[in-house]
């Protein structure tokens, strides 16, 4: 055993009163676990456990002995009498290798009480430490097969927790210390995100993911064949939020022998998983050839740990990682490393929105330190329209298309645009804004919607407070019809406004629709998202009036295009030009490194002639910031 563990050891045997019996100390991956034979000592020792955490700088968690533990027929009449009825108790489910409780409800903040107070005494009278959970009204087949797969691997995920906690407490050894930042993918370029960050002592891998707008060939997949990233020695894989370009070759990395922990958000978790999922049948079903199976998403499930935003962790014995929220999809975050003791900090922007949304609170630009900036750059040289003028400018569309008896298809984004359409859309019918039309949803992001109605917490602040609150959920209006992938009598019937995914029209039903609706100037197709290059939605967009698509049977089909296209470009999850500079102004503190990625070339450029200017760079308090604009396999030593 180290040095680093024993004296955390010591310190928390020390630290902690004789009555708490501590049976064994367990480094559960970035948590410590500490197992006692009497529970009851926390009522007045809770300050003890802070004092020596912070002393440490540890995460310390008490759990109960197993032998003391209640059986888990007791455990459920226990929980059954002090939890009210209210709180619709869906499922318990018991993980007796870390001494857990899953409870799920519909209403979990009765499960928890005022002030935790339910949820302490659960723990201290059944002594199985509880996991509480919010049942979505909207049944989720991803959140239900996610957790039964978790829990099924309770002994399998209990030996690698241990096996990660041995490996991020472990001594620090070398003294040469450096920090080197590798772009390899989406720099210069959109997709593919993947930054390796290494120090002395570690490795981490920020994100992991495909290039959406190819089909095959070496720029579908970020460079991780090269020398300095050994998997057996990749100490984390942090992920920032759900889409394929962030998180897509995830199990890649399990499938070619990687055996580490996974870092991210809870719902990015699910969200991810069910985006891996429908990844492989996608491909299946067009034939290319699969990057990896089923076998090892559910893998990376198991090896998935999830963190809350500001929940300061240990990932390496030199690093710490924190997550903000970035305000760009359910559970997105920015990714904050505390490289040594102050030696150097990151701020991975990952895709972000510093602007607020009807579905997310803005992304956050305060934090404890910043050395380095690692900052996206979609729509560094574009400015978009702003949020009210763009939903008066949809609402305009629609208006317009169903008054001359046409259909409205707005292909979405699985996660996050489908569900700003749906708030937007709800919002206008009930203040009559546009006429109450069947609006069908279908695709991938019907089950995201699922997912989202699993988190409110997770949303803006009026939607949070909607659900929570008001026990109103726009989700569930009434006025969404959810249908099976592509439906001919909607799109040959009467007026209605169709959201499909994808988003970009690389697959999904809302190629079936645009194919069948393309040729009718009665009908309208309206783009809310980013349409990367090569992709038919970039096409259709910059104004083709025919294009070519493969069917599924291998033939050229020719598409006519008579219908109205319309681009509104208000409602992207991504900051623009001018919210990107006011993200540089507003950040706190000020950068000495300033990193540009995810943007076209002439994207990053543009804006990088902006932020070097020197009265720009006054204005913006970056006057000192070394500015940079890495290609793929660039490497940049920021110490």
């Amino acid at each position: 055993m180290s040095n680093n563990r024993l004296s955390i050891i010591s310190s928390i045997y020390n630290g902690l009163p004789k009555d708490a019996q501590i049976t064994r100390i367990e480094f559960e991956g970035p948590e410590i676990a500490v197992y006692v034979k009497n529970p009851s000592f926390l009522s007045s020792n809770v300050e003890s456990i802070k004092k020596i955490a912070k002393e440490i700088k540890k995460r310390i968690v008490i759990k109960a002995d197993r032998s003391i533990r209640k059986d888990e027929k007791e455990t459920i009449e226990i929980i059954k009498n002090l939890v009210p009825q209210e709180a619709q108790i869906v499922d318990i489910k018991f993980d007796d290798e870390l001494g857990e409780v899953l409870i799920r409800a519909k209403k979990p903040g009765l499960v928890i009480g005022k002030g935790g107070s339910i949820q302490q005494k659960i723990f201290l009278e059944t002594f199985w430490r509880p996991e509480i959970i919010r049942e979505p009204p909207i049944k989720s087949k991803t959140v239900e097969s996610v957790l039964t797969h978790i829990y099924n691997e309770t002994e399998y995920r209990a030996k690698i927790l241990k096996t990660f906690g041995e490996r991020i407490h472990r001594e620090v050894i070398y003294k040469d210390r450096y920090v080197r930042i590798t772009a390899l993918g989406a720099f210069q370029e959109i997709g593919r995100s993947a930054v390796l960050v290494e120090t002395s002592e570690s490795r981490v891998l920020l994100d992991t993911g495909v290039n959406p707008s190819v089909n095959f060939g070496e720029k579908m997949y970020p460079k991780l064949d090269i020398d300095q990233l050994r998997l057996e020695d990749l100490d984390a894989v942090i992920i920032t939020h759900a889409h394929l370009d962030h998180c897509g070759m995830v199990p890649f990395l399990f499938k070619y022998g990687y055996e580490g922990p996974v870092y991210t958000t809870q719902p990015t978790r699910d969200v991810m998983a069910l985006m891996q999922l429908d990844l492989l049948d996608v491909a299946e079903k067009e034939g290319r050839p699969l990057p990896y199976s089923a076998k090892e998403v559910r893998k990376e499930l198991v090896h998935t740990i999830t963190l809350d935003y500001e929940e300061v962790t240990d990932v390496a014995p030199d690093i710490r990682l924190t997550f903000y929220n970035a305000g760009h999809i359910l559970g997105s975050a920015m990714a904050h490393l505390h490289i040594g003791d102050g030696l150097h900090n990151v701020v991975y922007t990952g895709d972000f929105k510093y602007a607020k949304t009807r579905l997310l609170d803005r992304a956050v630009n305060e934090f404890p330190k910043v050395d380095t900036l690692i900052m996206e750059t979609t729509y560094g040289a574009q400015r978009q329209t702003n949020r009210e003028e763009s939903e008066a400018e949809l609402i305009e569309i629609i208006n317009k298309t169903i008054s001359r008896g046409g259909k409205v298809l707005i292909p979405v984004l699985a996660v996050g645009r489908g569900q700003e359409m749906m708030l937007v859309i709800n919002d206008a019918m009930k203040r009559k804004l546009i006429p109450e039309v069947p609006v069908y949803v279908t695709g991938l992001f019907d089950e995201v919607t699922a997912i989202h109605t699993a988190y409110p917490e997770w949303l803006s602040k009026e939607v949070r407070d909607s659900i929570l609150y008001k026990d109103e959920n726009p989700f569930v209006s009434e006025m969404f019809k959810r249908i099976e992938g592509y439906k001919e009598d909607i799109a040959q019937g009467d007026p209605s406004i169709i959201l499909a995914t994808s988003g970009m029209l690389n697959g999904g039903p809302a190629v079936e629709f645009f194919k069948n609706m393309a040729s009718d100037s009665r009908n309208s197709i309206i783009f809310v998202s980013y349409q990367a290059e090569g992709t038919l939605g970039r096409k259709v967009r910059d104004g083709s009036k025919e294009v070519q698509i493969i069917n599924r049977d291998g033939r050229i089909e020719n598409i006519s295009i008579n219908m109205e296209v319309e681009t509104v470009d208000g409602f992207s999850g991504h900051s623009d030009k001018i919210q990107l500079l006011n993200f540089l102004r507003d950040l706190s503190p000020k950068p000495r490194n300033i990193v540009l990625d995810h943007g076209e070339a002439s994207s990053i450029r543009s804006f990088m002639r902006i932020i070097e200017n020197q009265k720009e760079k006054e204005r913006l308090g970056i006057k000192s910031a070394s500015i940079y604009a890495p290609n793929i396999l660039d490497s940049l030593r920021v110490v």
